[in-house]
């Protein structure tokens, strides 16, 4: 196959940017993206030219650092994948395929398709965790949980914070991301302890960082790799009142 890239060039988060136009030919269509651009990269090296920077670690759809925008969607066009599980054969031959990094403020570009996401991190340590003395690990039937209970925490667990639900909202909201990693302790009993005071640290991180409101448009689930619901933004909503309103009783 023949395609020909634009892809976002960009030296570092201090210099202006431009798309950078490549052609590369004989490509497989059973070959991943990744691997793609691993064969530009090849390419540009043997021309001594500086290679395309970007994310990737697994390439199994489990660590999230494969976050491309491609052809104006987040991880590209198939939809429930991440960019290291999409395959060539998922363009035509001579496509032209626009090839950029999440675009945020707070996600800034550090070099060409990476962004820094440190934000997400910054987010989870504000209260993204269980910090109370557990002990060691009970019996599965210890402690019943109700069968609901567990499916919608495994699916608020399956969250890999890529990002793609930022770049596809058009308020660079996190709210999905946040509601996912409030919504997972929230359901399970280790986490009851501290889910008023998470709630209210996390959401506040979230403003702090910059990211912007959410308006339930929806485009955040519809591009999200693991297709984690617009229901759990609503788990969000109502921890997160339910904390306020008891913050604002003990202070009266």
């Amino acid at each position: 196959m023949i395609l020909h890239l634009k892809i976002w060039r960009q030296k570092n988060s201090h210099s202006l940017g431009k798309m950078v136009d490549y052609t590369l030919s004989d490509i497989s269509p059973d070959i991943s993206f990744l691997e793609m651009l691993d064969i530009l990269n090849e390419t540009l090296l043997k021309k001594n030219e500086d290679p395309v920077a970007f994310d990737h670690d697994c390439r199994e759809g489990i660590c999230g650092l494969c976050s491309l925008h491609i052809n104006g969607r987040p991880h590209g066009p198939e939809q429930g994948v991440t960019v290291c599980q999409l395959h060539i054969r998922s363009f035509k031959e001579g496509d032209t395929l626009y090839i950029e990094p999440w675009r945020a403020k707070a996600l800034p570009v550090l070099k060409d398709l990476i962004v820094d996401r440190s934000a997400f991190d910054r987010i989870i340590q504000a209260g993204g965790y269980i910090s109370v003395n557990t002990g060691s690990a009970p019996d599965a039937n210890a402690i019943p949980i109700p069968n609901e209970n567990v499916k919608d925490a495994f699916e608020a667990a399956d969250c890999i914070g890529c990002g793609a639900c930022v770049a596809a909202c058009k308020n660079s909201s996190a709210m999905l991301f946040v509601a996912a990693k409030v919504s997972h302790l929230a359901l399970l009993p280790q986490g009851q302890i501290e889910k008023q005071l998470r709630v209210e640290k996390m959401v506040a991180q979230m403003d702090k960082e910059g990211f912007g409101t959410c308006t339930n448009t929806g485009a955040c689930s519809f591009e999200c790799p693991k297709n984690i619901p617009l229901s759990h933004i609503a788990r969000l909503n109502r921890e997160y009142l339910s904390a306020r309103l008891t913050s604002n009783l003990l202070l009266q």
